[in-house]
């Protein structure tokens, strides 16, 4: 049975290890669109970062359904499936958190893949479903 709680035995892979979450959000023709992105969780909340205009902002900004499928890096038989909604996007402190996403996951105090005129907006998302399997 699926319950907003997440398994104690997932919370180092979602806190210590550089898991990606595939992150499915609706397109406006109801179709589901899946990107690979990085996370953090915290305070029982998902928090994913993106540039304003790319398709997953356009469609969170529309459709504060999503859902997250994180798989632990150390066993890929272990897996952790979310469904949420988008309750809270704000550009403050975004670009400072996808630097702090580049410490966790490429070792670099700054995120090296930036672009000019880039804006950055992180997403956080209340888990409404969970399910674990491993």
């Amino acid at each position: 049975m699926a319950t907003p709680t997440i398994p104690e035995k997932f919370l180092p892979v979602l806190t210590e290890k550089k898991a990606f979450a595939h992150l499915a959000t609706i397109m406006p023709d109801g179709t589901p669109q899946v990107t690979p992105v990085w996370f953090f969780y915290k305070d029982g909340k998902f928090v994913v970062n993106t540039a304003r205009g790319r398709v997953k902002d356009r469609n969170m900004s529309k459709n504060a359904k999503v859902a997250l499928s994180i798989t632990d890096p150390d066993n890929p038989y272990a897996h952790i499936a979310v469904r949420g909604k988008v309750v809270r996007a704000t550009e403050e402190g975004a670009n400072a958190g996808i630097d702090a996403m580049a410490k966790k996951y490429l070792g670099q105090d700054k995120y090296p893949f930036a672009r000019a005129g880039e804006v950055r907006v992180i997403y956080e998302i209340q888990p409404t479903s969970v399910s674990a399997m491993g």
